[in-house]
């Protein structure tokens, strides 16, 4: 210290005569290595221009809370948005390590500035006027500005064409931590030294330390006033891929520490961006600054100026260590009132520079925001304590001395609508994107689609289920987002559509490259428009025709999905269980990287921006591990093991063949992992393989599968083999009910009837249990069929369709075995069979002893319409064509002979989830079936008619 103090003080003597007509200067000349400041401006405690505002919020997380962090944002949102920002203080046994202070990396690694003029960053004049005017003497003003976020990452320095004309930041002398540090004490020492104010406190301490409230005084005293020239040094936008992160992370090959608690945490920034619920994790590109956190090492008075986070994403920041950070915020909602404020008092530096706060190099106090009706608040950051900002919420703020801050954006579904309206704007303004909205909406959505889908069929909710499924239904955040964008697309379109050709986009399109528009930069992974002229010039929906001048016949527009599909996925999100079915598919099918692994941390590290694929021995490596799978998975098969299968593998299905969507659901075709099923008439099993009978009946362990295969698929033909059907057991026949929709034309549905089957077991599908299905009574919506497993009644699936009922057991079971058969396509055995299950024919109504008795129980032949097709059958009329759908899979929802509710209702029930079925049984069929609940249901299906 007392050489920094000698150093200074010679130079400052060399210089003196310079400096006599200059009441205060601060010169801190950038060298090779740290300079001495000079430092001859002092405080001045009664010129202090402290603002008068208010202060944010402050929250105390609970233990449990903190467990869930995008949860305890969305929990405190309500209470905190309107401020624009807020102060979140972590429980106080939450103190992570920070790598930053190791030795090797505080006293060697090396980090560049920039230096900051602090009087200059709200009084100053235009560049062009100012280089008339009196230069500012030891110091230059840079004519570089920077940008603070891009894909390349780091800090853009534009080219010397582009700056010319613009106030930025200079660079400044790398440091080390140690040194920085150092730097610092000594500025903050000389700065507020005591001689100068022999009336105050400080003139019995030397080294007095002054207060937030004093440093933040002097800050806007410097900033308003301008009398004194101040230069300091910050450490912004340092990549913690080059440097460090301050936050520890898990080193694999390692023996994990108690560091690794920390390196594993939600709120550690390097998971924050990607946890489950975040949108930002369907962007695979590692965006520094955006998904990869930066690093800021701030000293007194260094400033971080007014703006707003790109694409109006949340941000977090978390100060490591040092002095205490002052916050700014301005609510979002507040934020077209600021920029006319900034416009109104700094006229002709906006004149000079449209895009100013973009630049983040221009202060206004928050006394003159107040005057104008522009609410402030402010918050102060201490070490260890977490600050939050909200979408569109401009912030800025100062440092109160040496520190070291980290900060990250996320994207909870909350923020999809003002992550749309800043790409419109961007699009306006033809201003560059960081990320792809587009795809990170879609990603979002499939990710739903797929939860929604996982949910229909096995009726668990696990913690990311339930969270997706909350922004789901008619009414849910994401719903919303994604339904204002398809209009956004299907509208856009409309305009263009008498003068371009529509083609297929590739699924690559975007990968290898990004796409923009070559006018205004909007983000082209759901559409672009092209023309032969120029194959790989592409434009946006909007700016289309302003492309080329070539006739209609030569242009064309390439979409990533067709307004039909896209609409498709508006009604998967509100719930409709088909849709659910088709975009469940095409996320395996089109979109296995990300389906539905995005949940998960592991799959959150990606190689580059670039999104370059595994080098060849990578592929190589995992494609025999995989086989290597495959081929212990059929060796215990054989061998009559009981397989043991991951849990957690979920690898992409592709289907063949020209079969609907609906029935390749999930399609899976492995052959070492399970044995093809074939019911009907066809099936037999070997009575001394299978003893389900006289030992355990819900084991299959003990099974040869491979020749079970072929057995249940017909190839074996050996004469020897004793082969026995598989047949449904009557339980209870039950009574009939003589009304419409009580039978179809293939069967009889009696009330209270009851049967039971033996087959997989949706819950471990090596072996197999016992299925009950049954016939409920629905009250006037007529007959609710429901299965369940025998063991676990709690295991059961409901619909108004026997068909469709059978149809989720088999869904189930594909999930199940695609859950826990971690193998790749080419190793897998067809299960094409579980598609042609008849679920009439599960229940038993098409077995000739069940049909004897059900027929014994209408004598009169009172129910027509089951009787008259069945004389048509006796006397040689065609049969129905092959194909032809069950009246009851209709629901009978288009039967005009059905009166107009129970037609309405019926429709509705067949969109209605297995839970929301049994919630109406019970209201239909319970003891709240009275008189007031049938008008409120008249009164439903009236709405349901008069809606569009």
């Amino acid at each position: 210290m007392d050489q920094l103090a000698s150093l200074a003080e010679s130079v400052a003597m060399e210089e003196d005569s310079e400096k006599q007509s200059i009441k205060r200067e601060s010169s801190l000349e950038p060298d090779s290595s740290p300079s001495s400041p000079k430092i001859t401006a002092r405080w001045n405690p009664s010129e202090a221009c402290r603002p008068s505002v208010d202060d944010a919020p402050i929250f105390y997380p609970t233990n449990e809370d903190f467990d869930d962090p995008l949860g305890y944002i969305d929990k405190l949102r309500s209470k905190a948005e309107s401020y624009g920002i807020c102060r979140i203080v972590p429980p106080v046994a939450w103190r992570p390590p920070c790598p930053l202070k190791e030795k090797k990396i505080w006293e060697n690694s090396k980090f560049p500035t920039r230096i900051q003029l602090i009087d200059l960053l709200q009084n100053r004049e235009p560049i062009k006027k100012s280089t008339k005017t009196k230069k500012r003497k030891r110091r230059r003003i840079s004519k570089i500005g920077y940008t603070r976020r891009r894909r390349d990452s780091g800090c853009d320095t534009a080219s010397s064409s582009d700056s010319e004309g613009k106030f930025g930041f200079q660079t400044g002398p790398d440091f080390t931590l140690e040194e920085f540090q150092k730097y610092d004490e000594y500025f903050k020492e000389c700065y507020f030294q005591a001689e100068d104010h022999p009336g105050s406190r400080a003139s019995e301490n030397k080294k007095f330390k002054p207060k937030v409230k004093d440093i933040e005084g002097e800050y806007w005293r410097i900033v308003e006033q301008a009398t004194d020239e101040v230069e300091v040094y910050y450490g912004a936008d340092l990549e913690t891929k080059k440097f460090g992160s301050g936050f520890p992370k898990y080193t694999p090959g390692y023996p994990k520490s108690e560091a690794d608690q920390y390196s594993e945490c939600g709120w550690n920034l390097n998971n924050l961006s990607r946890l489950p619920g975040s949108v930002l994790a369907f962007e695979s590109c590692d965006i520094s600054g955006v998904i990869v956190p930066w690093l800021y090492v701030g000293m007194c008075f260094s400033t971080f100026c007014w703006h707003v986070e790109d694409h109006h994403l949340y941000s977090l920041n978390y100060l490591h260590t040092g002095d205490p950070k002052v916050w700014y915020g301005i609510p979002g909602n507040h934020a077209a009132s600021f920029e006319d404020v900034m416009k109104k008092r700094l006229p002709d530096l906006f004149e000079e520079q449209p895009d100013l706060l973009h630049q983040l190099v221009t202060q206004l106090s928050p006394r003159i925001l107040k005057e104008e009706g522009v609410p402030v608040y402010r918050a102060v950051q201490r070490s260890g304590e977490f600050i939050l900002t909200f979408p569109k919420a401009y912030h800025s703020g100062f440092n109160c001395g040496f520190n070291c801050a980290e900060a990250v954006n996320v994207a909870p579904v909350d923020w999809l609508v003002h992550g749309q309206n800043a790409v419109e704007g961007y699009s306006k303004q033809r201003r560059k994107t960081s990320l792809s909205h587009d795809k990170l909406l879609l990603g979002a959505a499939m990710e739903a689609t797929y939860c929604l889908w996982e949910l229909s069929l096995s009726k668990k909710k696990n913690p990311v289920i339930a969270r997706w499924k909350r922004v789901c239904s008619e009414d849910g955040l994401l719903t919303k987002a994604v339904k204002k964008r398809v209009q956004m697309e299907e509208e856009r379109l409309h305009l263009l559509q008498d003068g371009f050709s529509l083609r297929k986009m590739e699924g690559d399109f975007d990968i290898k490259r990004e796409r923009e528009c070559f006018l205004c930069f909007y983000d082209l992974h759901m559409s672009a428009s092209s023309c032969k002229c120029s194959p790989n010039r592409f434009a946006c929906l909007t700016h289309a025709k302003d492309l080329c001048s070539c006739e209609s016949k030569e242009r064309f527009i390439l979409i990533r999905h067709t307004l039909d599909e896209l609409w498709a996925l508006v009604r998967a999100l509100e719930g409709d269980l088909d849709a659910i079915d088709l975009w469940a598919s095409k996320c395996r099918d089109q979109y296995p990287s990300q389906h539905p692994r995005a949940r998960e941390y592991s799959y959150l590290k990606t190689t580059s921006c670039l999104k370059s694929r595994s080098s060849s021995k990578v592929q190589q490596r995992e494609q025999n591990n995989l086989q290597l799978v495959s081929e212990r998975l059929q060796s215990d098969l054989t061998t009559n093991k009981e397989v043991q299968l991951k849990q957690d593998g979920d690898q992409d299905v592709n289907h063949h063949g020209h079969e609907s969507e609906r029935n390749h659901v999930h399609g899976i075709t492995d052959k070492s992992a399970v044995t093809d099923v074939k019911l009907g008439e066809g099936v037999k099993f070997d009575e001394k393989k299978i003893s389900v009978e006289s030992q355990n009946p819900h084991s299959v362990s003990d099974v040869g599968c491979s020749e079970l295969a072929k057995k249940v698929e017909g190839k074996d033909q050996d004469a020897s083999t004793n082969r026995l059907s598989l047949s449904v057991e009557l339980l209870n026949s039950g009574s009939l009910v003589v009304k419409k929709l009580w039978c179809s034309k293939q069967a009889i549905y009696p009330k209270g009837f009851k049967s039971r089957v033996k087959f997989l077991s949706v819950l471990d599908p090596t072996k197999l249990t016992n299925y009950i299905s049954e016939v409920l009574d629905a009250g006037l919506l007529g007959p609710l069929f429901r299965v369940s497993v025998e063991d676990n009644p709690t295991e059961n699936f409901s619909n108004v369709s026997a068909e469709k009922c059978w149809q989720m057991v088999t869904q189930r079971l594909k999930l199940e075995i695609i859950k826990k058969c971690d193998q790749p396509v080419s190793s897998l055995t067809s299960l094409q069979p579980l598609e042609s299950i008849n679920g009439l024919e599960m229940f038993g109504f098409l077995s000739p002893h069940v049909i004897k008795v059900v027929e014994a129980l209408d004598p009169k032949h009172q129910l027509e319409e089951y009787w008259n097709q069945k004389a048509v059958k006796l006397f040689g009329a065609e049969p129905p064509k092959e194909g032809e759908k069950d009246d009851t899979e209709k629901g009978g929802a288009s039967d005009p002979s059905l009166d107009r509710d129970t037609r309405l209702l019926r429709g509705l029930l067949k969109k209605a989830t297995p839970e929301e079925l049994v919630m109406m049984h019970g209201l239909l069929c319970g003891e709240t079936r009275n008189t007031e609940l049938k008008e409120e249901l008249s009164t439903l299906v009236d709405k349901m008619e008069k809606s569009p």
